[in-house]
């Protein structure tokens, strides 16, 4: 198994399911000291013990800044520094344009915009020069998407942060990329597809438009998030990685 980021510290935020726990599992295994946000204890505890390791889990919702310092003092009760932060907590729920409420408005902004701004700014004091933010957005963020319009303009947004802060921490030599998936089969994808055969027979009709054929796995993605952040990046800066079977490119 590769070492390659044996002694590094990563942050991976909603590291406690989908995307984010099969993340962390690759960075532990890798060699690195991980750790993970989640907002329900229970699911963050069972994602420590199925990951392994140098694992730390702290509770959080990363939409509240109070959250974000607990994360980062709890940092630097074991480390004086970070090398990557993978800022991955999101979520979003379907609305269309006449039934967009402003609760529902504020609560996808705020994990999904405010949550990533200051967990990347908040970072900085203990993120290395020459250390790796990466991103997530989404393929929803480059399409069009009936009654998601909310959860893709976070995305979008998101995609342009990478952009903007590369050139905010060019002299740090900070990379900051983005990784978009498409459909991923996760518990997140699922409840938002309304669960059970509901959910299964979407995702069978959302697959006939993936040039691949399939549904991708959480895993993939996060090979992909390892790459980014590797030194076998070192020239990528300011990238969208799509990991969408080719969804959003045709």
């Amino acid at each position: 198994m590769s070492n390659d980021f044996e002694g590094k510290v990563v942050v991976v935020t909603g590291g406690n399911s989908g995307i984010g726990l099969a993340t962390a599992r690759k960075f532990s295994e890798a060699g690195a000291s991980v750790f993970i946000t989640g907002r329900r204890q229970d699911a963050l505890d069972a994602a420590v013990t199925a990951i392994g390791g140098r694992i730390t889990g702290i509770r959080a919702d990363m939409a509240r800044l109070e959250d974000i310092d607990r994360l980062y003092d709890a940092v630097k009760q074991h480390h004086d520094h970070i090398d990557i932060v993978f800022a991955n907590a999101g979520g979003g729920e379907f609305a269309p344009l006449g039934d967009i409420s402003e609760d529902h408005f504020d609560r996808t902004f705020a994990t999904n915009v405010k949550g990533v701004v200051f967990t990347v700014q908040k970072a900085l004091p203990l993120l290395r020069d020459g250390g790796s933010i990466i991103l997530t957005s989404s393929t929803t963020g480059t399409k069009g998407t009936p009654a998601f319009s909310v959860y893709s303009a976070t995305k979008a947004a998101v995609r342009n942060f990478a952009r903007s802060w590369c050139l905010d921490l060019k002299t740090r030599k900070i990379r900051v990329n983005v990784v978009s998936p498409g459909l991923t089969d996760t518990a997140g994808l699922n409840h938002l597809f309304g669960g059970g055969d509901q959910a299964e027979a979407i995702k069978t009709d959302f697959v006939g438009g993936v040039p691949s054929g399939r549904i991708g796995q959480p895993g993939e993605v996060a090979d992909a998030v390892l790459f980014l952040a590797s030194d076998k990046a070192s020239y990528i800066n300011g990238v969208e990685l799509f990991v969408d079977g080719g969804l959003a490119q045709i």
